[in-house]
Formats: structure tokens, C-alpha cells, sequence
């Protein structure tokens, strides 16, 4: 573990990230790892990346032929997954866009959707969560203190996406997931791998007395009957064109009507808390950090701009942060002094209780042995 601080000379990853390292000019490993990792997305040439995006095009149209439909795109409201409904749309194919709300949407999130859906003459599924059974799921990942509570959200959504690839007997699901804005790996102490759905169902079974009967979950099981028998494929498509998050941002407004938010995944209410308050606060988490660090090294934003952000609370203003606590509590249900409490309890890792992850990394493995193979 680093024994002073130290952020890096390139981006702005910083020794908050406890496996971070520093090569003799103070470049991060973060960095560099950015780079040899997206060799094969954004360092294709651009022909090579329009070749690449067309014979998807081909499949996806002939797979769905015949059908209501013939993709799934997942929409947030933000504006990856935003961007990728319009492109999806411009290039001739026909998607369900689906959504799901968990309880935390803000109106400026609904919003976005709905003028995007509209404008598009796309339709839209929403699966919408038993609040019921999220409000106590959500308590038990505060009781344990692990870090990932948007592991819940980020698990679900895999789960409703590929639920709906097979309802349709479609084979894509093409995510606003890319390398352009989001590339740089996350440190492993500041989230937790989403799919593992045996240290969900731990958690909740410990400090609750919740019944997931509806929650939809994605684990081992549902990868090898989605994934691997149905090849139902999660496509980044945007790694397969030039995309800039801020030239896509300025489109959205212009011919959508679109409403951006200060940082990256702000569109639902608890995630702005997390991100913005409970993180820092808790964990000592910045997640700006990381997503800036990405758009620095892909050249989207300079270094000095991200350290002006940085400089700055994770918010528009105090006063929106206080109203955002306010809701929070009310809520959850929550006194001030809960709130407190659990801020200043110590973090607890999320292997300390029963985990899948051992067994997917051991099927990873097996999975590049029999690639080799072939």
C-alpha cells in the first residue's frame, strides 16, 4: 500500500485506489493498463471498426427477422445507453428498449426516456421493482457496510436485459457499455463483481428477513442458459464507431430535447447519493476520479479540467446534495443519527460473506484454456 499520496501525471487516479502503482515519470497503472486493454476497440482503424459494425448489422437484422423485434437496448436515461437507442435506430434496426425502475428514477430521467421513445417511435418495456422487497434488500447491503449497493440495480438489469432477449428469441443486447468513456478498470475495492448472485442472496439472507420472489437475479445458472445455451451476445456497440460523450450529449439536446447531468450515472436519485455522498463519506471513494480519468486518456476532457471538477463536491450545489439527503431519509425510512451511524461504521469486504467470484474466475479460465485449444 502506498505510504504517501500521490495522484497521477497523466490522469487523475490517485492513491485512493489502494493497488495503484507509479512508473519513474508518476504515470498509473491505470493508465497504461487503458491503453494496452483497448488496443482491439479504440485502436482499430476506422475502416476496420465500419466493417466490423456493418456485419453486426447484418446479423442482428437477419436473426430478428420475422420477429416483434430484433435487439434489446437498455436504457437509464444517461447518455451511453441513450446514444446507443438512436444509433441502433439509424442504422436500421428495430429495438425494444428496455428499462428498469428500481423506485430511485429522477423526473429528469424519465424525462429523457420518454422524449427519446417518442422521438424515436421505439417501444419501451419497463420492469418495474416490488419496492417492498428492494427497500429491504437495499438495508441488508448498509447493514453488512460493503461497498457495491448498486450491485442490486447492476445485477437486476442484467437479469430484466436478458429475460427479454428470450422472451423474444432475440440474440443481441446491445449496451451502452464501452471503452471510449468507460474503459479504465475500477478498483477492485471500490465495487464488487455484478454478477454474483450467491454473495447478493448471502447478504440478504443475513440481515434480513426479505423473500426474493420477484427480485430478478443473475448468477452462474442464468449466464450458462442465457449466455452459453441461448447465445444471447452483449454487444458494446459503441466500441464498433467513433464515439465522444460529449459530441453525443449535444445531439441528445438538439434533436431530443435531452437534459445531461453533472457526472456519469447521475440519472437515478439513490446512485447520485451513493456516488456523491456515500461513497466519499464512507469509503473514501471519489468514482469522478475513475470515469474523468477515462475521457483524459481517450482525449475527451483535459487533466486540468478534471482536477477543477475534482476540486468541487460531487454535486451542482449543497443545496441539491441536502435535498437528495432529505429524500434519501424519507425514503428509507431513516433518522439523521442512522444516517451517521452507519457513515462512520467500518467498511466490511464483500468476500467476508459466501461468494461466487472464486467459481467465475475457475470458468473464465476454462474458457481461455478451450479458446486456445481451438
Amino acid at each position: 500500500m502506498n505510504q504517501h499520496y500521490q495522484v497521477c501525471s497523466r490522469c487523475v487516479m490517485d492513491t485512493s485506489a489502494r493497488d495503484i502503482v507509479f512508473n519513474s515519470d508518476g504515470v498509473c497503472n491505470y493508465c497504461t493498463d487503458l491503453e494496452a486493454g483497448t488496443k482491439n476497440t479504440l485502436g482499430l482503424a476506422p475502416e476496420e471498426k465500419e466493417r466490423r459494425l456493418q456485419a453486426l448489422v447484418t446479423e442482428v437484422k437477419a436473426q430478428g427477422k420475422g420477429k416483434p423485434y430484433d435487439c434489446i437496448v437498455g436504457v437509464s436515461g444517461g447518455v451511453d445507453s441513450s446514444w446507443v437507442l438512436v444509433k441502433a435506430v439509424e442504422l436500421g434496426l428495430r429495438p425494444l428498449a428496455v428499462h428498469m425502475d428500481n423506485g430511485w428514477n429522477s423526473e429528469l430521467a424519465q424525462n429523457n426516456i420518454e422524449n427519446l421513445i417518442n422521438g424515436l417511435g421505439v417501444d419501451l418495456y419497463t420492469h418495474v421493482i416490488d419496492w417492498h422487497e428492494y427497500r429491504k434488500l437495499m438495508q441488508a447491503f448498509f447493514d453488512a457496510n460493503v461497498v457495491d449497493i448498486e450491485l442490486l440495480y447492476d445485477n437486476a438489469m442484467t437479469a430484466v436485459n436478458y429475460q427479454q432477449a428470450a422472451k423474444y428469441g432475440l440474440k443481441h443486447l446491445l449496451a451502452g457499455t464501452n471503452e471510449a468513456t468507460e474503459g479504465m478498470q475500477i478498483p477492485e475495492s471500490w465495487n464488487w463483481f455484478k454478477f454474483d448472485k450467491k454473495n447478493l442472496r448471502s447478504i440478504a439472507k443475513r440481515f434480513s428477513d426479505v423473500k426474493i420472489e420477484t427480485f430478478p437475479l443473475f448468477g452462474i445458472g442464468e449466464y450458462i442458459r442465457y449466455a452459453v445455451i441461448q447465445k444471447i451476445r452483449w454487444v458494446s456497440i459503441l466500441d464498433l464507431m467513433e464515439f465522444n460523450k460529449f459530441s453525443a450529449m449535444q445531439q441528445l439536446q438538439e434533436r431530443y430535447s435531452y437534459k445531461p447531468y453533472p457526472y456519469k450515472h447521475y440519472e437515478s436519485i439513490f446512485t447520485r447519493f451513493y456516488q456523491g455522498y456515500i461513497l466519499p463519506e464512507k469509503f473514501g471513494v471519489d468514482k469522478r476520479r475513475v470515469h474523468m480519468s477515462t475521457l483524459i486518456v481517450t482525449g475527451q476532457m483535459s487533466r486540468d479540467e478534471a482536477l477543477a471538477d475534482l476540486a468541487k463536491i460531487p454535486y451542482h450545489s449543497q443545496r441539491e446534495l441536502d435535498e437528495d439527503k432529505l429524500y434519501f431519509l424519507k425514503k428509507m425510512g431513516w433518522t439523521p443519527a442512522q444516517l451517521d451511524a452507519y457513515i462512520k461504521a467500518p467498511a466490511v469486504a464483500h468476500d467476508y460473506y459466501p461468494s461466487d467470484l472464486a467459481r467465475w474466475k475457475w470458468m473464465a479460465k476454462l474458457y481461455k484454456r478451450v479458446l486456445g485449444r481451438s
